[in-house]
């Protein structure tokens, strides 16, 4: 099987840590099967990047990466305006490499990962080309489709006309029914760990790798610094913690543009020494982290299936998570605590308990990643098979690729 995979969500030369959520199930596609990938970069970012002295992409804007040849074309929208308009602005960013891509390579089914603006624009392309394309949902792109007006119409197009849909949670599979995904065409497939990679450990000995101070109570989080994470929140759980915890230091990894609100609000409650913020870290580097933690914390507003909570369990690390989206769902696959989200009397409360009584160690564990590729696969293979038994019919109106 041949399989187009069009995205943003995938690392770049100026994001190397970008979404490696959609990286490992692609590059474990590809021991099996031929994939290549088109990678959009925001123009927004390859123009941050350069100003901070990154290199220039090749003339063809052609990289290979993990083995894989991975197209970045730049990718022009308008920054928080005329969002009902990204559907087109990504469709006409990536609409020329597309269909080069298409007559070079001759893939077999198209899957992109996250529902707008990727997977809109995948829809209406592919089925120029009589190509059967398959989406998979992650979370805010399903959850948060209301936030932004012109996006549901966009959300609810893409869902309606794909040829198969893929969920991490079961929460977010009813959710894209509710939106209008045909129910027969959309699978389950929560998310997997590289068991290899994430695995428990000496905590010292990963501490001491890390330079971490030793008899201090390290707490983690790893994630985009956005307002979904609930970063603000923690840090207002975090100055509630009674004086019996400390010595404790928060290690903050994951860059965004909360950074600096985050750093001044730290400063404000009094934290600004026991708050570390180490920037983004290559994906190699999170298992010592994981392992050197005392708790892991995810304080989101919103989630999917998040695969650090998995990360976490793999290590044997505990959590505490808000109980939002799909993480009830993976939560006995840790040693966990869930409160309800935007409350920090109630954080403060169970990562205090958390780190005097851990929660107890689970019965089972997360899937490993192989396991979890070989079933999306199987469900590509499938949807494939379906599409060719009956006529692909084409998007109404003019050619989006002309």
């Amino acid at each position: 099987m041949r399989i187009l995979a069009l995205t943003n969500l995938y690392p770049n030369p100026y994001q190397p840590n970008r979404a490696t959520f959609n990286r490992h199930p692609l590059r474990l596609l590809a021991e099996q099967h031929s994939v290549r990938v088109i990678a959009p970069v925001l123009w927004t970012d390859e123009r941050n990047a350069r100003r901070a002295g990154a290199a220039r992409l090749p003339g063809n804007r052609q990289m290979i990466f993990d083995d894989l040849t991975v197209d970045h074309p730049r990718y022009w929208y308008t920054p928080k305006a005329l969002r009902s308009c990204y559907g087109h602005f990504f469709l006409w960013s990536v609409r020329s490499v597309f269909r080069k891509v298409v007559e070079e390579f001759q893939p077999d089914i198209v899957f992109t990962p996250w529902v707008y603006p990727d997977g809109w624009a995948a829809v209406r392309l592919a089925r120029r080309f009589g190509l059967p394309v398959v989406l998979k949902i992650h979370g805010s792109d399903v959850r948060l489709v209301d936030d932004f007006r012109g996006r549901d119409r966009g959300t609810v197009e893409a869902l309606n006309r794909a040829h198969g849909v893929v969920a991490v949670s079961q929460d977010l599979a009813t959710r894209a029914i509710q939106l209008g995904a045909d129910p027969g065409r959309v699978t389950v497939i929560t998310n997997g760990v590289d068991r290899a990679k994430f695995s428990p450990g000496d905590r010292c000995a990963a501490q001491t790798k890390l330079g971490l101070c030793p008899g201090v109570r390290h707490l983690l989080f790893v994630g985009n610094l956005v307002a979904v994470k609930g970063l603000d929140v923690l840090l207002t759980a975090l100055a509630q913690l009674p004086a019996e915890i400390a010595p404790w230091e928060l290690h903050i990894i994951g860059e965004g543009n909360l950074r600096g609100p985050l750093v001044e609000q730290a400063a404000a409650s009094g934290l600004a020494n026991q708050v570390r913020f180490h920037g983004g870290r290559p994906h190699a580097e999170l298992p010592d982290w994981f392992r050197a933690a005392d708790l892991f914390v995810l304080p989101s507003r919103s989630e999917g299936t998040p695969n650090v909570l998995l990360e976490a369990a793999a290590c044997g690390t505990p959590f505490v998570a808000t109980n939002v989206g799909g993480i009830p769902a993976i939560a006995h696959l840790g040693a966990s605590r869930l409160v309800p989200p935007t409350d920090p009397v109630q954080l403060a409360t169970a990562i205090a308990g958390a780190l005097v009584a851990p929660p107890p160690k689970p019965v089972e564990g997360p899937r490993d990643s192989h396991e979890t590729a070989a079933d999306l696969a199987e469900f590509l293979i499938k949807t494939l098979d379906r599409s060719r038994s009956r006529h692909i019919p084409q998007v109404a109106g003019p050619s989006p690729v002309q």
